[in-house]
């Protein structure tokens, strides 16, 4: 049986998540944005929290774990790497790891870039990848403390997972991306399908995550850098994968 998936929005455009597992009635939050929303989730559900992982340690991502573990005394999980920056750990995780919801089993997922410290969670059988502000709904990260390479190399990860895994990232960023996204691969047929579809979500106020790989795949440029035709309208036929993903992410910060 795969876990079961609830979308939390919080504060102006985050999301948290929670796993649930109906065979042992374990629940795992992925994130903790604030905690009313979180909390509100729980109780509608008749769910017990008993984890929640951290993917990194900026402050929309970690303000609401005190009042959740206040509520909760749920566990702590984050990377070590940004143990002395997170609230205290019951757990610090490095690469490899596993981490469990029920009898299911997860991976840790070491994805510098948007941080230093930034992890993301893989839940194989139920075909979920937690990335936060790693790979994100048709963009990436901003580069608040890695490097470029850094950030290709992170993506180049998760861009081996199956195709049909569903991306759980951290934000509501979708059409803005998407924006941006259009503007470096115009002719991407792909890609004006996807801007038709957010915009009948988002009108409807439904959220446009999580979202497939093989979809990004498609049509989020960060991780298109080896497409001819990219490479072509941005004058870097000959250029290296890395440093077309290095232009890309540097037009995006001035978009």
């Amino acid at each position: 049986m795969t876990l079961e998936l609830v979308t939390i929005p919080c504060l102006k455009d985050n999301y948290a998540y929670l796993l649930h597992d109906p065979a042992s009635d374990e629940t795992t939050l992925i994130d903790a944005p604030e905690a009313g929303p979180i909390l509100a989730a729980l109780k509608a559900r008749g769910w017990h929290l008993d984890q929640i992982l951290l993917t990194h340690h900026h402050w929309d991502h970690i303000d609401g774990v005190g009042a959740i573990v206040e509520a909760t005394s749920a566990t702590i999980l984050g990377a070590a790497a940004d143990a002395h920056r997170l609230p205290p750990l019951s757990r610090a995780l490095v690469e490899a790891d596993q981490v469990t919801v029920g009898a299911e089993i997860g991976y840790v997922i070491d994805v510098p870039g948007h941080t230093v410290g930034h992890i993301a969670f893989y839940f194989p059988a139920s075909g979920l990848c937690f990335t936060a502000d790693s790979l994100m709904a048709a963009g990436c990260g901003r580069l608040f403390e890695g490097t470029p390479q850094q950030m290709f190399e992170s993506l180049a990860k998760l861009q081996q997972l199956p195709p049909a895994t569903l991306i759980c990232s951290g934000h509501e960023y979708t059409a803005a991306n998407l924006a941006f996204a259009i503007s470096v691969d115009p002719g991407n047929s792909a890609l004006q399908a996807r801007i038709r579809a957010v915009t009948r979500a988002r009108s409807g106020g439904h959220p446009t995550v999580p979202v497939t790989l093989s979809e990004e795949l498609a049509t989020n440029p960060f991780l298109r850098a080896q497409d001819p035709y990219i490479r072509q309208y941005l004058g870097m036929a000959d250029a290296t994968d890395a440093q077309v993903f290095t232009a890309i992410r540097a037009l995006k910060d001035k978009f």
